[in-house]
């Protein structure tokens, strides 16, 4: 146990979150979210009974995002659905723990979602119920 870690960042996910250096990026996908076939040149870390939003949370404590224009990425919906509720809680938990405001954050067609994905260093499927609780997040530098 270390002081100071949320508890929902495992010890595995923590050497990832580590490993990752500048740019590199992490999806946290939602319980639907194909981790395995997406993530099969990624890390895969399994994170059951935990929500998307929770893990963001945890992971922007310890997580500098990139300085890019939109370091966060989420699957748009598709055509005639309606924006999700989660998009609110992810864009909440942004602008609280790094000032990012929703413009910052890109929306990633469906399918091309996949595609970027694909791209990861590490993957984390998580217990996440709300359709659509998919983000990409892109990592900054730690600067002292």
């Amino acid at each position: 146990m270390l002081k100071g870690i949320p508890p929902v960042l495992s010890p595995e996910l923590l050497k990832v979150l580590c490993e990752m250096g500048h740019s590199d990026t992490i999806v946290i996908g939602d319980g639907n979210f194909p981790a395995c076939s997406v993530g099969k040149n990624s890390i895969v870390i399994r994170a059951d009974g935990h929500t998307a939003n929770e893990l963001l949370d945890a992971i922007l404590t310890l997580f500098p995002l990139d300085t890019v224009p939109q370091p966060a990425a989420i699957m748009d919906v598709l055509e005639g659905m309606p924006e999700p509720a989660i998009w609110r809680e992810f864009e909440a938990t942004l602008d609280r723990r790094c000032g990012l405001k929703p413009d910052a954050i890109r929306r990633i067609e469906h399918f091309a979602f996949y595609e970027e994905a694909k791209k990861a260093y590490a993957v984390i499927s998580t217990g996440e119920t709300a359709a659509y609780g998919n983000i990409i997040l892109s990592k900054g530098v730690v600067t002292f």
